[in-house]
């Protein structure tokens, strides 16, 4: 019996991404407070804000697999988010100038009461930036809804000197890793 996939995010690149993984899939962005308590070290947060993501949605379609997912950028022991503004994408680019940082994604499966989550890690590192570049990238309003104001799909890629892990991990979804612990949550339901 084929059961119904649910993306619980409405990141257009994760939907892309998906894709690869599944053809068939529902969008069903999970709406929750996204406050990670203070006793949740930085590098476990995004696994804890992707269990909670597709707790919130499975609740609504037990009978659904649903995949839940979290994205943050790390350096330093302290996550960058979205920017709030262009100011606060300036000051993460210039934390992430010259420096390596962490990109991990937490991913849930869940499918009713059962619930499998995982993290990828993959560490990028950062040419040194200038004002100009900065400024000149924060022109492009691509940082503005990004994890750390970049994003290494886009013109984000110039910022990048090396990458070294799973790419698509920093696009926003292990795709390789998220294929074969599908397929592994998959065959257990059906047993």
């Amino acid at each position: 019996m084929k059961r119904k996939i649910i993306l619980a995010s409405a990141s257009p690149r994760r939907k892309e991404l998906l894709q690869y993984v599944v053809p068939e899939f529902d969008i069903v962005p999970a709406d929750i407070d996204e406050t990670v308590p203070e006793n949740i070290p930085a590098e476990e947060s995004a696994e804890f804000l992707a269990v909670k993501k597709a707790s919130f949605i499975s609740e609504k379609y037990p009978e659904s697999i649903v995949i839940g997912c979290d994205t943050v950028v790390v350096i330093d022991g302290e996550i960058l988010g979205k920017p709030s503004d262009e100011d606060d994408a300036e000051q993460m680019l210039k934390k992430l100038s010259g420096k390596t940082h962490a990109v991990i994604t937490g991913v849930c499966l869940s499918y009713g009461e059962l619930r499998e989550s995982f993290s990828c890690r993959t560490m990028v590192k950062f040419y040194p930036l200038s004002e100009e570049e900065i400024a000149g990238y924060i022109a492009t309003g691509e940082p503005m809804d990004k994890a750390g104001a970049y994003g290494i799909q886009g013109k984000g890629c110039l910022l990048a000197e090396s990458v070294n892990g799973d790419f698509f991990n920093v696009v926003g979804l292990p795709v390789s890793m998220l294929k074969r612990r599908l397929e592994t949550f998959c065959a257990g339901i059906l047993s």
